[in-house]
């Protein structure tokens, strides 16, 4: 029996996965986490074997969360799904830590085969991200701008050409105005942008642009 905590801060969402899930007998859901905070009680607590992750919630979130729950329970497997399509997202994720990368939209088909696989110690990942992940590795100098900046940083970044305003930003990441603020400084001082519609260009000409939840 796989044992999995589900987490994601919207319930239809939950609901959903529940349901997709119910049709499988090896597949027990032990749990339900809607923030970062509620995701770290768990893994505290323990008596579970696979982390279903959404990458952005309130509170701890996305890299940091992915990072800060592998330096407490090492073995416990996580498979992140989300709304991100993008490969830069996934490879961030898998560096982390994560052992498997699913989009929501291709949840209704390959969620099952997914968790199944990362219980088993395998890596469930689409061909793109290996491939993306096989370039960092043979080509580590290949200069992209966005590849300077810190998980949270990068984090900052894809919400803020996602529309995000800074207040926003720091709600949902439970940080200061000023500490979002600086962030941003930073990001545009590392890549040399003067402004936001720069770094929304950016975004658009690289493909890192992604649906973010309200």
């Amino acid at each position: 029996m796989i044992r999995i905590v589900i987490a994601d801060d919207h319930t239809i969402m939950r609901e959903g996965l529940k349901r997709i899930l119910d049709g499988a007998p090896d597949i027990d859901i032990t749990g339900e986490a809607t923030d970062g905070f509620e995701v770290l009680n768990h893994v505290r607590q323990g008596g579970f074997d696979l982390l279903l992750l959404d990458l952005s919630m309130p509170g701890r979130s996305g890299v940091e969360l992915i990072r800060q729950i592998k330096s407490e329970a090492p073995k416990l497997n996580i498979l992140i799904l989300t709304m991100h399509e993008e490969e830069q997202y996934a490879v961030r994720a898998i560096r982390a830590g994560a052992q498997g990368y699913l989009t929501k939209e291709s949840a209704g088909t390959q969620l099952v085969g997914a968790i199944r696989r990362v219980a088993s110690g395998r890596p469930y990942i689409s061909t793109e991200v290996a491939e993306q992940l096989a370039l960092n590795i043979m080509m580590p100098g290949e200069h992209l701008l966005h590849k300077q900046l810190s998980d949270r940083e990068f984090e900052v970044f894809s919400l803020l050409v996602g529309g995000k305003s800074i207040t926003d930003i720091a709600n949902g990441l439970h940080l200061s105005v000023k500490t979002v603020s600086t962030h941003k400084t930073r990001i545009m001082q590392k890549m040399g942008m003067n402004s936001l519609s720069e770094m929304v260009q950016y975004a658009v000409a690289h493909r890192l642009l992604a649906p973010f939840k309200t």
